[in-house]
């Protein structure tokens, strides 16, 4: 898995296009034109070139000249509203995603004249209204949406590129980004804290959440992943451990409603699950597939919830034993089973993988997987 594997063709998504042979600051950030995957005709694009001249006929680079564009001159229009105004495209971006001139001042942190400024500008060289002003803001036109979606993927490739630059360096600095799923946190926290102590220029960024960041935009050095091994070909995925996963309940709910003396008994109980019926959890799934759906009471949207809700007496939950050892007022009611189990992956992707810092981490992680495994003997993680 560290080694890049042969480099993968992207599918063309509009196959009877020609294939644009150039790149343009504009539209290397659109999926549809990465590769020279297609054409980028939408009406608000033909719009925004309406005064570039009626000869474009495909939005590629400006070499590439053939069903382009008609005239030096315009070409060199392209090239003037592009890389070399990156500024008020980024500008106009920052806008569209706050909604408000005095907003995006503050993310940028500048002048709200200067946001202002490179607004105007940018509207009077591509010859079209990218917002509309109104007394809340500034709201995008079809335009400015175009512009908005390549703006963002060219402001995420920029952050790709810092990141793996700033990761490829020969000492554990800057930033670490770890993601996990919240319930991961008790014991990742404290390794993360005790890493940064042996590397106090580290900065460390941990993203908790089932949300997938993505590694190969550099969102994340280290991604912890429950479940089914990541498949995605420039990822490096190593088998972590296995998350234990047994049933609980609080000693309040309990003593009002008793303890299940067997799995049929299940049926009279309240549950607290997750809101969403097509969860990956394998738990989950186990109990929609053995309660009926009115079964579940409570119904959360992420694992603290979940459990701040067993511990309420809100009705038996599904929790790791590594969160109920936590809390002495829980009460485990069914042991933990295989198929209830969740396998964790440790995932970086392969450009930064070989990286100083990442290896120090992921080797550092391991060993303190290991010391838990030891001092708990294996009650709740298994490696």
């Amino acid at each position: 898995m560290g080694a890049r594997g042969p480099d993968r063709k992207l599918q063309r998504p509009y196959p009877n296009e020609e294939r644009a042979s150039g790149r343009n600051a504009l539209t290397d950030g659109d999926p549809r034109m990465q590769e020279g995957t297609g054409s980028l005709e939408t009406p608000g694009v033909r719009a925004r070139l309406g005064g570039m001249g009626a000869g474009v006929k495909r939005f590629g680079a400006c070499g590439d000249i053939t069903e382009v564009i008609e005239t030096e001159r315009e070409c060199s229009q392209v090239h003037r509203s592009g890389m070399d105004n990156w500024d008020e495209i980024r500008t106009a971006y920052h806008v569209a995603r706050a909604g408000t001139v005095s907003g995006a001042a503050a993310e940028m942190g500048v002048h709200h004249a200067t946001v202002i400024r490179h607004v105007d500008a940018l509207e009077a060289r591509l010859g079209t209204k990218l917002f509309q002003r109104h007394a809340r803001g500034y709201t995008p036109t079809e335009a400015g949406l175009d512009l908005l979606q390549v703006a963002r993927a060219t402001d995420e490739q920029f952050a790709q590129l810092a990141n793996r630059i700033k990761g490829q360096g020969e000492t554990v600095s800057g930033e670490l980004v770890v993601t996990s799923l919240t319930s991961f946190s008790p014991f990742l926290t404290p390794v993360l804290t005790r890493f940064q102590k042996l590397h106090p220029d580290l900065i460390v960024r941990y993203l908790t959440g089932s949300r997938l960041f993505r590694l190969e935009y550099g969102e994340a050095h280290v991604a912890i992943r429950a479940g089914a091994p990541p498949e995605q070909p420039d990822n490096v995925v190593q088998k972590f451990a296995t998350e234990k996963i047994a049933l609980y309940a609080s000693r309040d709910y309990l003593g009002e409603m008793g303890m299940p003396a067997s799995e049929e008994e299940l049926t009279r109980h309240r549950f607290v699950a997750y809101d969403m019926k097509d969860t990956r959890a394998p738990f989950d799934r186990w109990l929609r597939a053995h309660l009926p759906e009115s079964a579940i009471t409570f119904r959360v949207s992420d694992n603290r919830a979940l459990l701040d809700a067993v511990l309420a007496g809100a009705g038996l939950g599904f929790i790791t034993m590594e969160q109920a050892r936590r809390h002495g007022d829980l009460v485990e009611v069914l042991a933990p089973r295989p198929e209830w189990s969740a396998q964790l992956w440790l995932v970086t992707h392969v450009d930064l993988h070989r990286t100083v810092k990442v290896q120090s981490f992921l080797k550092y992680l391991k060993e303190e997987m290991k010391r838990i495994d030891t001092l708990y003997k294996a009650e709740s993680w298994a490696g």
